[in-house]
């Protein structure tokens, strides 16, 4: 049995800086993972190093099972860069990106023209039956897929973006990258996701492309599909459909508001309220 006092003798104020250091790093990864596919492998992770601990104090006679246990323990920790790699990159993009949180009134005035301009040339081009997917970068940087497109820098309007998306023109076949209020790239190409979010056949390349870019960034997108005209949004990897003009806007501007001023765990908690109030319908 312990001895508390004992415990709390030896305890100074270095000591409880050391714990709680230690706290926030473990909060910051199951934060960062909350969600995604690696929380079960993390599950069956743990449950594999419970299983070795136990097995070499009370499985003696079990000696193969125990040599499968001991000898499982360094493969998993020489497999967890390969089987974490979208969270780590999302994290050191976050981390790399922290220097960039604070923004000036100017561009939280850009940003809220670029999602008004948005907003409105969605509804048109929903309307009209015209295909769209439209990315927001935030902190983590896109440069790798602007490159796969047609550089254009232009001011970031519903006008350009409804002729940007109508069909049979040079650029409508891809995404739009916006930076602030700036389209950076049109006809860019994205990585597909893999997550199910519907046996629905309407669900095509453009939102697998934004799944699959939400999923490893920080990037909103939002999709207009060709078929429907369905309004949708990608969020951290979670697809969310039949979005009118008042839920895509307030999305949106509590993502961007929650960049521009976060709280301390401010990407989870709008996730969390996308979640439950948006939760994937048609």
């Amino acid at each position: 049995m312990f001895d508390t006092s004992f415990i709390l003798s030896r305890l100074n104020y270095l000591s409880i800086v050391d714990i709680l250091l230690v706290t926030f790093i473990f909060y910051w990864i199951l934060k960062l993972i909350q969600g995604t596919q690696a929380v079960q492998l993390l599950r069956g992770m743990l449950i594999i190093l419970v299983l070795a601990v136990i097995s070499s104090s009370f499985l003696e006679p079990f000696i193969a099972f125990r040599w499968l246990l001991s000898n499982s323990l360094p493969a998993l920790l020489i497999s967890i860069p390969i089987i974490f790699q979208p969270e780590l990159r999302r994290a050191l993009d976050r981390l790399g990106s922290t220097g960039q949180i604070i923004a000036s009134s100017q561009r939280s005035a850009e940003i809220e023209q670029s999602i008004e301009a948005v907003v409105t040339a969605c509804l048109h081009l929903s309307q009209e039956q015209h295909g769209a997917l439209i990315v927001f970068e935030r902190s983590t940087a896109l440069g790798d897929y602007i490159e796969t497109g047609i550089t254009l820098n232009a001011l970031t309007t519903p006008e350009l973006l409804i002729t940007i998306f109508f069909p049979n023109t040079q650029l409508h076949d891809g995404g739009v990258i916006i930076r602030n209020n700036c389209i950076v790239a049109a006809a860019t190409v994205f990585p597909l996701g893999n997550t199910v979010v519907s046996s629905d056949n309407m669900l095509g390349t453009r939102h697998r492309a934004a799944i699959g870019v939400s999923e490893i960034t920080d990037a909103i997108a939002v999709v207009v599909s060709e078929e429907t005209g369905i309004i949708s949004i990608a969020v951290d990897g979670t697809l969310t459909r039949n979005l009118g003009e008042i839920e895509l806007r307030h999305i949106l501007k509590s993502f961007y508001t929650l960049q521009l001023h976060p709280p301390f765990s401010s990407w989870n908690n709008a996730k969390q309220s996308l979640t439950n109030k948006l939760s994937i319908r048609r």
